[in-house]
């Protein structure tokens, strides 16, 4: 479904500031994979992401989609097919629009309200009733007043009204408070669960890279230093995933954010 074949991005070249962010780099993503991506900070997992979606074009290798090699795609064409949420809750939706307009937006009607059935209208407040927010009736409010957790979740609603042919998740939860966070995740698991969608989530918290989706990946250094799914993944623990990063990468995990979360 998703094929990135041996990429390599490296910024700044020639200069003191020169930083290879991605190192030859092959990852085969199936339709209905849920991925869960973990690494320190500058493991190159963002970049990967930006990669993908099209943020730069990649200085070697090939990106396909669905059959489609979108390697020198532009950005805002692979936005047709590539839904993505950030960490930072403000991205992804217009705060001066009501949630109606976002909605309304993200469905491919321009925002305007005159274009909107009625029946279309329904069909956003039973959507937005699954959130278990009240937001259903809130729909003429303009989204910069809501809460970070209700943004975000009305953020993940928007990326997937029409479901995308792969879901990026850059550390969604990561600017959440840990009660908003769980409920944020789980209406993640289910949205993707229903939708049967292809998934790749950037984790700092180990534990939900475990318990999220069929496979685990972890990168150090630009490229992808261990995969795990199946019966190996469902034995793993925590621990065992810092003993498989010092036996991978040489050296223990010291990212205070990862170890303690």
């Amino acid at each position: 479904m998703l094929s990135v074949s041996h990429i390599s991005k490296t910024f700044n070249p020639g200069t003191v500031n020169e930083k290879t962010a991605l190192h030859d780099l092959s990852l085969e993503v199936a339709d209905g994979d849920f991925i869960s991506i973990i690494g320190a900070n500058g493991a190159g997992k963002s970049t990967l992401f930006n990669a993908i979606a099209g943020s730069f074009f990649t200085d070697s290798g090939t990106i396909t989609l669905d059959g489609e090699d979108v390697t020198l795609q532009s950005e805002h064409l692979r936005a047709k097919n590539i839904g993505r949420l950030f960490q930072d809750p403000m991205r992804g939706s217009a705060p001066g629009m009501t949630i109606e307009e976002n909605l309304a937006l993200a469905a491919g009607r321009g925002g305007w309200l005159s274009h909107v059935t009625r029946a279309e209208k329904q069909a956003f407040r039973d959507r937005l009733s699954l959130l278990g927010m009240g937001l259903e009736d809130r729909m003429q409010q303009p989204v910069g007043l809501l809460s970070g957790g209700q943004r975000q979740a009305l953020t993940l609603m928007m990326a997937t009204i029409n479901p995308p042919k792969l879901l990026l998740l850059d550390e969604h939860t990561a600017a959440l408070d840990p009660a908003t966070a769980e409920k944020v995740l789980a209406l993640t698991r289910e949205i993707v669960e229903k939708d049967r969608l292809t998934c790749l989530m950037v984790t700092h918290n180990m534990q939900s890279a475990l318990d999220l989706g069929n496979r685990t990946l972890m990168m150090d250094q630009g490229n992808i230093i261990f995969d795990v799914r199946g019966e190996e993944r469902s034995r793993l623990q925590v621990s065992d995933l810092l003993v498989l990063f010092r036996e991978a990468a040489g050296r223990k995990l010291d990212n205070d954010r990862m170890l303690l979360s």
